[in-house]
């Protein structure tokens, strides 16, 4: 049975954490102070430790030097948490914080999110799936880079941590989300995909949150959010920089809390959602251009899972365009393959808009090409794409100082569109946004007078 070492100097307090725990069936022993946790740690390396901060003999985050700590799920719990500790906890590894006194129900959420299912099902072996079909899950690839990811998304699928996904526009970020979801415990029910970018601001508290009826101009019903249709399911949040920073508080809270309010209700409501958000932004570049909260950001960033460009795994180019391809052939009813001459062609080119813009194009020349073998004729003729980082051969945009950041964002979305030649993916990828997101720029500025 798996241990649970209780590190607090209230002895009254971690009793009766000590005996919720066990009627969870967790074994549990405690410690109340830095010299009572290490002699634990000796005598048996715990499974999860839930730490208090201020102990008799020092400040209780002295503990993740022990190596012992390495491999535990740790929760920070204090009557006196502060922004700065619970970082400062997260940044160590901490995978949680609770503000004392602790309830059954954070309890729960808590061991719900850290601890994998005492009794969850073993999933079929990541490697057994790539062996027979070149995937994993809604995954497709065998590259070396590739695999690295698979094997990070067995290992995590089976907790209930946040997980936050990187990487550009068009790389699947989606697809890990799903994958994860099919491969945990969670995969009864529901799945629900939330793109921040392409809701409204001023409807974005409601979508997620929901409300009651009359609680605004239009409220003429009440309205289930996300967070309560995917309760007891996985909850992904794509384009999470892009979320208003007023929302991203209470995000925040429902993270530690696991509850949330309605717009218009002062009623409680308590939620057991499995949260994967995704960005095409550095995130930790965001935080410092006031886009994403520090806070949040290492609420999010607990498992971290980079998902590398479609130019740095070439090699499972062929994969994906047989896989395209058979569904493309499925859904039209005839089956068409790739020359010899066209998948080097495609070889060549740098795919700014990643594995999306490949699909895109397989499904545009399968339409074009006649007979069942596509060649080289619909393929993009303009030569190899540079990558997006390869912004130093690209113009310069002047601008003169004391310009309006507003008319710098728009000459430079513009600039960017027509040096790709309006093509709009391209310029996304290049820019770092989503699509939805330059869709909604270049409407805004459609709607501008001159």
């Amino acid at each position: 049975m798996a241990l649970t070492l209780i590190v607090d100097d209230d002895a009254d307090a971690a009793e009766m954490l000590a005996a919720q725990l066990a009627q969870r069936g967790h074994a549990v022993v405690a410690a109340h102070s830095l010299r009572d946790a290490r002699r634990q740690m000796a005598v048996q390396p715990p499974e999860l430790v839930l730490l208090d901060l201020r102990l008799p003999d020092g400040h209780g985050l002295a503990l993740f030097d022990e190596p012992a700590m390495a491999q535990a799920s740790v929760v920070l719990m204090t009557g006196y948490a502060t922004l700065e500790t619970a970082v400062q906890a997260l940044r160590l590894g901490a995978l949680d914080y609770l503000v004392k006194p602790v309830t059954a129900e954070q309890l729960g959420a808590v061991l719900k999110r850290v601890l994998p299912a005492p009794t969850a099902e073993a999933r079929s072996d990541w490697r057994a799936q790539l062996e027979q079909g070149g995937r994993y899950g809604h995954l497709v690839g065998r590259a070396a880079c590739m695999q690295r990811v698979y094997q990070q998304i067995a290992r995590v699928a089976q907790t209930g941590v946040t997980v936050l996904v990187t990487g550009e526009s068009g790389t699947g970020k989606e697809l890990v989300a799903r994958t994860l979801h099919d491969e945990s415990r969670r995969r009864e029910r529901p799945f629900l995909a939330v793109n921040c970018g392409a809701i409204s601001p001023q409807l974005m508290e409601s979508e997620i949150f929901g409300h009651e009826k009359g609680s605004f101009t239009g409220a003429d019903r009440q309205h289930q959010g996300f967070f309560e249709r995917a309760d007891g399911g996985t909850l992904f949040l794509d384009e999470v920089t892009e979320m208003p920073l007023e929302l991203q508080v209470k995000l925040l809270r429902v993270l530690e809390t696991g509850s949330f309010m309605r717009v218009g209700s002062t009623q409680l409501r308590q939620t057991d959602v499995r949260i994967v958000a995704a960005t095409n932004r550095d995130p930790w570049h965001a935080v410092e251009q006031g886009r994403l909260r520090e806070d949040l950001l290492y609420r999010l960033n607990v498992f971290p899972i980079a998902l590398p460009p479609l130019r740095e795994r070439l090699d499972d180019l062929g994969l994906l365009c047989a896989h395209f391809l058979d569904e493309i052939g499925q859904r039209e009813g005839g089956v068409k393959r790739l020359s010899p001459a066209a998948l080097d062609k495609l070889a060549e080119y740098r795919w700014p808009g990643n594995v999306r813009e490949l699909r895109n194009v397989l499904q545009r020349v399968y339409v074009m090409s006649e007979g069942d073998s596509i060649t080289t004729e619909w393929l993009p003729a303009n030569g190899p794409a540079r990558a997006p980082a390869a912004a130093a051969e690209d113009p310069d945009l002047r601008v003169a100082l004391g310009t309006p950041l507003a008319d710098v964002e728009q000459r430079l979305i513009l600039q960017t569109l027509r040096h790709y030649g309006n093509h709009r993916e391209r310029t996304a990828a290049a820019l770092g946004v989503s699509l939805k997101t330059l869709y909604n720029k270049l409407k805004a500025y459609e709607s501008e007078p001159p």
